[in-house]
């Protein structure tokens, strides 16, 4: 099903995408922890950073180029991590993947992913990272991080804002639980939705696609508490390859997590979806890049929703920055052209806006460049 739509920023996409989906899927990619308080106080904190235009610049050249773990890529942002993408349109994993092979970008793929993590860096031809939740078995952590070895994969992002998951009223509200468990009000929302109920009925309900089987089971819910610094340790031991720790908040974890070895910490608030009452992570950049100094990669992922934005990132700290929801309502909204036009949405503001401040490449932003 090909859906007549044109994207030209991430609330079309939103918008669109709030017309295709069921309720329950909607509200499970847009929802966040408590009343949503907290994403939304991230986005007035992006928001209300201003940046500094400057003239006459000769900016008729500009590149968006970026290297991260030694890799140039052709663009300066990347796609988060993101469990189940498949709820947003079928194969949408892969089409982030293809995304990720063309502009040769890391593509976070998912403990909780909807394609087999073998299949997704073969698609991304090696532009992809393995996510790892831990959940509460080291021996299940052992074994995918063991296959991820074998697929190829070279970097290991260990999620850790995740002791329990979040309270989501949005997702309760709804009824969203892994596995689908539907009753009447669910037959009626995906009634309703035939624009994703049809496709979704074709290519049969999204699974947990990395396990099952040999692979045991996943528990979306399963408590992850028992986590600590002696875990970390052990990964650390284990993966010999780049090592990055997603949903660093606190400028003293930072500095531990630096001393035990860490190649990268990606500054997030897990989209808002996790803590309702969290600072806004685009503060928490800005200090952890001053403890941290100016040599440790720091990534950042959480409310960004234009190129505007991606530049104030870079220019509040991050070495390189992650996009989440507006990937899935892109999908949602219009498949993978729907993908390709909020990419390029993306890539022509960043480009726009590096102009208008009289740079040409991402390695001029610093934060001189704000107000």
């Amino acid at each position: 099903m090909i859906f007549n739509t044109d994207i030209h920023s991430t609330s079309d996409a939103r918008h669109f995408a709030k017309k295709h989906l069921p309720w329950m899927v909607f509200d499970y990619i847009d929802g966040a922890a408590g009343e949503g308080y907290g994403e939304a106080l991230n986005r007035k904190a992006i928001q209300h950073i201003r940046l500094q235009p400057r003239i006459l610049n000769n900016v008729e050249h500009r590149d968006l180029s970026v290297s991260v773990f030694g890799v140039k890529t052709k663009l300066p942002f990347g796609a988060s991590p993101m469990g189940m993408c498949n709820l947003a349109t079928p194969n949408a994993d892969l089409m982030l993947a293809r995304m990720a092979a063309k502009d040769c970008i890391p593509l976070g793929v998912s403990t909780a992913a909807s394609t087999p993590l073998e299949k997704m860096i073969e698609t991304a031809e090696g532009h992809a990272w393995f996510q790892l939740y831990f959940g509460g078995d080291e021996t299940v952590s052992n074994e995918l991080m063991e296959r991820a070895e074998k697929a190829g994969y070279e970097t290991l992002v260990l999620t850790v804002d995740v002791p329990e998951v979040g309270r989501r009223p949005r997702e309760l509200r709804r009824g969203f639980k892994m596995p689908f468990k539907l009753g009447v009000p669910q037959l009626i929302d995906f009634a309703l939705h035939p624009c994703w109920s049809l496709p979704t009925l074709v290519h049969g309900r999204p699974e947990l696609a990395n396990f099952g089987g040999e692979y045991g089971e996943f528990d979306r819910a399963a408590s992850r508490a028992g986590a600590d610094w002696e875990f970390l340790d052990r990964i650390r031991s284990t993966w010999k390859g780049n090592l990055v720790i997603k949903g660093v908040l606190d400028a003293d974890d930072a500095l531990r997590l630096k001393k035990a070895g860490v190649d990268a910490i990606q500054v997030s608030s897990h989209g808002g979806r996790q803590l309702d009452s969290a600072l806004p992570p685009i503060g928490a950049l800005s200090e952890l890049r001053q403890v941290m100094g100016d040599d440790f990669p720091l990534f950042y992922d959480t409310g960004i929703r234009s190129g505007e934005d991606i530049v104030k990132a870079y220019a509040m700290g991050a070495n390189f920055v992650f996009l989440g929801r507006p990937l899935l309502f892109a999908m949602a909204a219009g498949r993978e052209r729907g993908l390709q036009q909020m990419r390029d949405v993306f890539a022509q503001e960043t480009s726009i806006t590096l102009a208008q401040l009289g740079i040409v490449n991402m390695q001029e932003i610093s934060p001189g460049i704000l107000c």
